[in-house]
C-alpha cells in the first residue's frame, strides 16, 4: 500500500503545481502565451471543481497510512473536472496549447489510478 499512497501524494503534489501554474500567468497577464481570458476560464474550472482541496486532502489522508475508498473518491472527483478543462483546452488550441504540458501527467497519473483499481476490485 506504500506505493499507492506514493502515487496519492504524487497526484496531489502535481495538481498543487499546475493549479500554481494557471494562477501565476492569470496573476502576471501573460498575453503573449495564453488569452487572458481563455486562462481566466480555465482558473474558474480549477476553483469550480475544487481542485486546492482535492489536493490538500490526498496529502493528508496519504500521509501516514493508505484510505483507498476516500482516496478513489477524490480522484474520481478529480477526473470529472480534468476531463472538463481538457476538453476545453482542446476546443481553444491555439490560446491555450502551453496547458497541454500541463495536462499530459496530471491525466498519466489518473490512469495509473484506473489500472490500480481495476486490478484492486477485479
Amino acid at each position: 500500500m506504500k506505493f499507492e499512497r506514493q502515487k496519492a501524494i504524487m497526484l496531489a503534489e502535481t495538481i498543487h503545481e499546475f493549479i500554481k501554474y494557471v494562477r501565476k500567468n492569470h496573476e502576471n497577464k501573460n498575453s503573449f502565451r495564453f488569452n487572458i481570458d481563455k486562462l481566466y476560464q480555465v482558473k474558474l474550472l480549477v476553483e469550480e471543481y475544487k481542485f486546492e482541496m482535492i489536493a490538500d486532502e490526498l496529502l493528508r489522508i496519504n500521509q501516514y497510512s493508505w484510505d483507498g475508498k476516500y482516496t478513489y473518491y477524490l480522484v474520481d472527483g478529480f477526473k470529472k473536472g480534468i476531463d472538463v478543462i481538457d476538453d476545453y483546452v482542446k476546443n481553444n488550441y491555439e490560446e491555450l496549447y502551453l496547458l497541454t504540458a500541463r495536462l499530459y501527467p496530471l491525466k498519466d497519473l489518473l490512469q495509473l489510478f484506473n489500472r490500480i483499481e481495476t486490478e484492486t476490485y477485479a
